[in-house]
């Protein structure tokens, strides 16, 4: 282990963007799988799974998605996956994360969203009792399922109104889905005091963040990398401190850029566009928020100090309060102080 790789398995983080069912580990979306063997594609064999997850491209990756997302039929299941995934983060030495979550696929499929809402907040209860690590929610409407889904999703948020829930999302493929349509639902979550958080710019070009930025009040963008295309965007991105939530790895898989070393972090970082670095979904692109910090590490030519203010950006971004982002703050600070 190299002394930057050992200084980030130690470095307590926040992890702004990742997904509920993306996270679910191979372990866990075998068990699943097995449980409904005949009735899914889904491999029961964790080993298969490798290859099941390997995309062509960011629809295939929606439809591998989809199918494990279809594993999840009742509440335990909920809990469950909810539970072991702040397990893996806390491994990580993970303290906050904002989970996306997609109430409206769970409901669909015959949950009940007070169960669905029951189900996370005992996970949340159980993973800051039993692993010391703090979750929220953003109640995410899967894009490809249309008006219908905002709806619903809004519909959730506003009655159910679990005490883990910070924010409201739009996520799922960006081609063909327009962000402006989706106004109505943001403008209601907004007055309700939910954070905007849409993905945008991660499959398309610089005009779907300026649709999220305009027509949805976005207070972060989930992935937002191809700002980097537009020197005018890039510049009101940091004027205005809209943070990118960035998944180096995530955009490798899916196919948004074709290496690695032409990922475009560096002009944002350049550019003053505020960052984060995230996950994503990490078992399916066989990496962890540990990898992802690592790589932003290389991408950005960092040391351990530009490691820790990674860290430290993560919290300042977060929708945590004043108190919890002071806390961890100083554990970060305190770390990088008296590391090795």
């Amino acid at each position: 282990m190299t002394d930057l790789t050992s200084f980030i398995a130690g470095l307590p983080k926040a992890e702004l963007h990742v997904h509920h069912v993306g996270s679910a580990s191979p372990r866990i979306v075998a068990e699943l799988a097995a449980r409904h063997e005949g009735s899914s594609p889904v491999p029961t064999d964790p080993a298969a799974l490798e290859k099941y997850f390997e995309f062509h491209d960011f629809a295939h990756f929606i439809e591998v998605y989809l199918s494990v997302v279809d594993l999840i039929r009742d509440a335990e299941d909920i809990r469950l996956l909810t539970y072991e995934i702040a397990r893996e983060l806390s491994r990580q030495q993970v303290r906050y994360a904002e989970l996306t979550v997609t109430p409206y696929s769970s409901v669909r499929r015959g949950i009940p969203a007070p169960a669905f809402c029951e189900a996370i907040e005992d996970a949340r209860a159980g993973a800051r009792r039993d692993f010391g690590l703090e979750l929220a929610w953003c109640f995410d409407i899967p894009g490809e399922a249309g008006l219908p889904s905002a709806e619903e999703t809004l519909r959730i948020a506003l009655e159910q109104r679990p005490d883990g829930l910070v924010s409201f999302g739009l996520g799922g493929p960006e081609i063909g889905v327009p962000r402006p349509q989706f106004k109505p639902y943001f403008d209601k979550a907004r007055a309700a005091g939910l954070h905007s958080v849409p993905h945008a710019g991660e499959t398309t070009g610089p005009e779907t963040i300026w649709d999220a930025i305009r027509e949805l009040g976005a207070e972060r963008i989930g992935h937002g990398i191809a700002a980097a295309q537009d020197e005018r965007l890039m510049a009101y991105l940091a004027e205005h401190q809209i943070p990118l939530e960035v998944c180096p790895t995530s955009n490798l898989r899916t196919r948004a850029v074709a290496d690695l070393a032409e990922h475009p972090i560096g002009r944002l970082v350049a550019a003053g566009v505020p960052i984060s670095v995230n996950s994503d979904d990490p078992p399916m692109f066989g990496t962890t928020l540990e990898q992802e910090y690592a790589v932003a590490a290389g991408l950005l030519g960092l040391d351990t100090a530009g490691v820790a203010e990674l860290a430290r950006d993560a919290v300042r971004h977060s929708f945590r309060s004043d108190a919890g982002k002071a806390e961890l703050l100083a554990e970060i600070d305190a770390y990088h102080e008296n590391y090795g």
